[in-house]
């Protein structure tokens, strides 16, 4: 394999996430580069559905980094890919893309209020993709950026999701999963690109209005619209 090649790793939740992605992406290879667009490898993708939630996040993104590095193959790059609740103006089909990756109830609740682990003292919250590749991706994609919140409990209320938006300005979606792989990639000193696209808001928990199957199919796309930008892009 070329040492120009970039090896991404997409971490999915669940394998119906998984398989949207794979199935836009069909051996993990990057079409032909268009007329005018500089040749470069075409990325070699792996997916891995790694399970819900944070810990099983990290535990599934870190196992695969090591058995790639160890097989002298590592990775260049991490997806946290997958469905999620968007918050205004982000509407039911939308494409969101990280420019910070936050662990939003990760911390302790005191008589003032939320104090996040960064503000206790006992390490970080955020992790922050770079930003060239998140404006490139957002570009191809036609992404809203901005923080994407992870959570170990989906919001279910207009209360809840208002506290949310108060403490973190600017979110435009929640999922379980995106600082579960942050951790892992930081830790191996890989970077990190979270896409989600929006499958239902976020909010008081209405399954009737929820479009799952809408939203895998927006997830598929817009990864398989990423391969240009992995294909020019290298960290």
């Amino acid at each position: 394999m070329s040492q120009a090649t970039l090896r991404v790793l997409i971490v999915t939740a669940v394998a119906a996430e998984r398989d949207a992605v794979t199935a836009a992406l069909p051996g993990g290879h990057a079409p032909p580069p268009e007329s005018g667009q500089a040749p470069g490898q075409a990325p070699m993708i792996e997916t891995v559905a790694a399970g819900v939630g944070p810990a099983a996040a990290a535990a599934g993104t870190a196992t695969a980094l090591t058995v790639a590095a160890a097989a002298g193959e590592p990775f260049g790059l991490v997806i946290s890919a997958g469905i999620a609740g968007g918050f205004p103006p982000c509407g039911l089909g939308a494409t969101v893309l990280a420019t910070s990756i936050v662990a939003a109830d990760l911390g302790a609740v005191t008589p003032t209020g939320f104090a996040s682990v960064t503000e206790l003292g006992f390490g970080t919250v955020e992790h922050r993709p770079p930003d060239g590749l998140v404006k490139a991706a957002a570009e191809a994609t036609g992404a809203v950026t901005g923080p994407v919140l992870t959570v170990s409990t989906v919001t279910g209320t207009a209360e809840r999701a208002g506290e949310l938006a108060a403490r973190h300005p600017g979110a435009v979606a929640e999922a379980m999963e995106g600082f579960g792989v942050a951790e892992a990639a930081s830790a191996h000193g890989v970077p990190v690109l979270e896409i989600r696209t929006v499958s239902n808001p976020v909010g008081p928990r209405d399954r009737a209005a929820w479009r799952i199957p809408e939203a895998l199919a927006a997830l598929g796309g817009s990864c398989a619209a990423l391969l240009p930008v992995l294909r020019a892009w290298r960290p």
